[in-house]
């Protein structure tokens, strides 16, 4: 069956977390969409966070609970070798 004006259903759906350092600055940004599926979830989510005393930056993109677990794992790391 044709699709409708030419769309089709499986288009990629991805994450985007991007970062630039210049000047010995550094800036990082991300989407905040959450999908599960076709559904959006969630259109707020902070996937770039200050970890290790706010030394570190770090994105995620992918499952987020499994992110959210790494993050976690992250954050424990840098407590245990500052």
């Amino acid at each position: 069956m044709a699709e409708p004006f030419g769309i089709r259903e499986n288009l990629w759906h991805s994450t985007t977390v991007i970062a630039v350092r210049k000047d010995g600055k550094v800036v990082m940004a991300a989407d905040g969409q959450v999908t599960y599926g076709a559904t959006v979830m969630k259109g707020t989510a902070k996937k770039v966070r200050k970890i290790g005393d706010g030394k570190v930056l770090a994105g995620f993109a992918g499952a987020v609970a499994d992110a959210l677990t790494l993050f976690q794992g992250y954050e424990d790391e840098l407590t245990e070798y500052h």
